[in-house]
């Protein structure tokens, strides 16, 4: 009896033993054929194969052409077929999947390639001073305060996934000399020569709420590190610099705030609330302004004037039309945005040396495959509502100087001159006006959105004067 009930467990067992095979790729019939890649090279490269995950990864040269790889090598166990065949010439700008077959057994693998890059991405110095990396030139320059110890500096680097830098990231360096950094990653090497600049009296400033510029949202980061590599003597201060003193501003010829909020600052009761750091700091900006500095104030930053005395006592003459979305769920455009030059204002110098598109009187500011937020701080235009009932009221009201309008009229550009020893100010409030997309569609290649970093150079040079 006992020997009868044994048999019938052992059935039982090799019962769920069959089925527990057949959920993993296997069939009931032929079970006996393995479904091994046990050797792969594409244009020769070999691959890395991982039998737990089923991967065979081939690395390749940091520039390599991977549209039209031939299949060099295939090596499969005795009896197994593939779906591909070796000899195939394979586009591997995307994964592919090789189907192995042997018998009524299958597996499936993943095949990719993986440029070995070797590229530093990012040189942040005792946690607040962000390089600014040039990756043709291979050079990365940080300025610096001039009370800040260049001695000693501690760098945080980050680079290319499976490579190493020399030296080493968080070891400290004396920066009084430049230093080179080499990074290296299989058959990719590149050497990067990293010069710490002290500033004393900066000649321009990135402002904003974080302590450091590393601690920006990605939009305003992308601004100020344009900024950091292509304006001399500039640097990076946060609205509390500002207050305390810290910042030696008797050479700074002009302050840029860029301010992005996801979903907007609304008019005028909504930069009270969200804009308190830089409204704690307006009488420091007031005093910069009323000594002579030109301030450029970019997207939401666009409603500071009227609480620094620009437009008189009126601190309701904020753009009354304000809207934007959400930086990662941000807009695909399909196309070039723009917005128009106002009439006469064709020869400023906000617009010279433009990328031009097929209308001489707009200014293009993206391309096809960018994602944007449309953050937009404007003033509508009209007797229907906002305050304005046309452009004369508008200039008679705020003081300003109409630069650009959008499509429906709406004034989204504007300029306060200097005057009476006051420094000059520009206001871009336009939602074309944007630094950063968090992807881009393929095919995506910029041309028009140079603009963006042109009307900045120009208005920086213009203000600078």
């Amino acid at each position: 009896m006992k020997t009868k009930i044994l048999n019938i467990l052992g059935a039982i067992c090799l019962l769920f033993g069959i089925a527990a095979c057949s959920d993993d790729n296997t069939s009931d019939l032929r079970l006996d054929g393995d479904c091994m890649v046990e050797a792969l090279a594409l244009d020769n490269y070999q691959g890395n194969i991982d039998l737990l995950s089923r991967t065979i990864i081939v690395r390749l040269p940091e520039v390599y052409e991977t549209s039209s790889m031939k299949l060099t090598t295939l090596t499969l166990s005795n009896g197994a077929v593939c779906n591909i065949s070796q000899g195939a010439t394979l586009n591997m700008d995307a994964p592919k999947v090789l189907h192995v077959t042997n018998g009524d057994t299958y597996l499936d693998w993943t095949v990719s390639v993986l440029h070995d890059e070797a590229r530093i991405k990012s040189f942040i110095i005792n946690d607040i001073y962000t390089g600014a990396i040039d990756q043709d030139a291979k050079t990365i320059t940080v300025y610096v305060p001039a009370n800040v110890d260049i001695t000693a500096l501690v760098p945080t680097i980050t680079y290319s996934q499976n490579a190493t830098v020399t030296p080493g990231s968080g070891v400290p360096q004396d920066f009084t000399n430049p230093v080179q950094y080499t990074v290296k990653n299989n058959s990719a090497e590149s050497t990067y020569t990293v010069n710490v600049i002290s500033i004393d009296k900066p000649a321009a400033l990135f402002v904003g709420s974080a302590a450091s510029m590393s601690e920006l949202d990605a939009e305003a980061k992308a601004a100020c590190e344009w900024m950091l590599g292509n304006v001399p003597n500039s640097l990076y201060t946060s609205f509390a610099d500002l207050r305390s003193g810290t910042i030696d501003l008797s050479e700074c010829k002009v302050i840029w705030w860029h301010w992005h909020v996801d979903w907007a600052v609304d008019g005028h009761d909504a930069f009270v609330a969200k804009g308190t750091d830089a409204l704690d700091t307006k009488n420091e900006l007031r005093q910069f302004y009323e000594n002579g500095g030109a301030l450029l104030l970019t997207r939401y930053a666009t409603n500071l004037p009227s609480f620094i005395g620009v437009t008189g006592d009126d601190e309701w003459t904020t753009p009354n039309n304000c809207w934007g979305g959400e930086e990662f769920s941000a807009e695909l455009c399909g196309g070039p945005w723009t917005f128009r030059i106002y009439d006469g204002q064709s020869g400023h110098p906000l617009w010279q040396n433009l990328v031009a598109g097929d209308n001489a009187n707009e200014v293009y500011c993206t391309d096809a495959g960018y994602h944007i937020t449309n953050s937009t701080a404007q003033y509508h235009i009209g007797t229907d509502w906002g305050g304005f009932d046309d452009y004369d009221a508008w200039t008679g009201r705020t003081g300003g100087k109409i630069l650009g309008v959008g499509g429906d009229g709406a004034i989204v550009a504007w300029e306060y001159p200097a005057h009476d020893g006051k420094g000059g100010i520009i206001c871009i409030g336009s939602g074309c006006y944007d630094w950063y997309s968090y992807t881009f569609e393929a095919g995506y290649a910029e041309n028009f959105h140079k603009n963006i970093e042109i009307i900045t150079q120009n208005a920086i040079n213009y203000l600078t004067k």
